[in-house]
């Protein structure tokens, strides 16, 4: 569940991202919103693809975000 609220996060801010999981009613939850379907049992990756689907989220970024590998000079 940590996984889907950090991708709310990346994706739309945090404080944004908390009123649109608990306002956002989606036709394809059975019309609920995330906070809704999450709370009836469904899985947070099919309520994060669903949002991400209804926003028009780019499928390059419905997976959260690319974090950089730190080079540490070793091989």
């Amino acid at each position: 569940m940590s996984q889907f609220w950090q991708l709310v996060d990346d994706e739309f801010g945090s404080a944004y991202g908390r009123m649109l999981t608990s306002s956002h009613v989606l036709e394809a939850l059975a019309n609920r919103t995330p906070d809704d379907a999450l709370e009836a049992g469904m899985k947070p990756r099919e309520v994060w693809f669903a949002l991400c689907e209804d926003l028009q989220i780019p499928p390059e970024r419905r997976l959260g975000r690319d974090v950089p590998v730190r080079d540490t000079g070793k091989d």
